[in-house]
């Protein structure tokens, strides 16, 4: 997962912020919003192979990057608590 700037960031704070007082109620609803985010980047970026590539490569690597930060923890706390397989 590319680390951007704290600079970088803000332009995006406030878009992230509305999101988070609306909330994300389904996985449906998360999914529609990705979606329509890299829909956006194939509309600016115009629509070949080279950027569905982009695209699909940042889905898995921000797919790997969660998983390595957030679902890999959570798994060793649960293993100290409830043993491993």
């Amino acid at each position: 997962m590319p680390y951007i700037s704290q600079e970088a960031r803000q332009q995006y704070k406030k878009i992230l912020e509305k999101i988070k007082k609306t909330g994300i109620a389904t996985a449906g609803d998360l999914n529609y919003i990705l979606t329509s985010i890299a829909n956006i980047y194939l509309n600016e970026s115009g629509e070949c192979y080279k950027t569905y590539n982009e695209i699909i490569g940042v889905l898995e690597c921000a797919k790997q990057e969660y998983y390595r930060k957030n679902v890999a923890p959570y798994e060793d706390i649960k293993i100290e608590l409830n043993g491993d397989v």
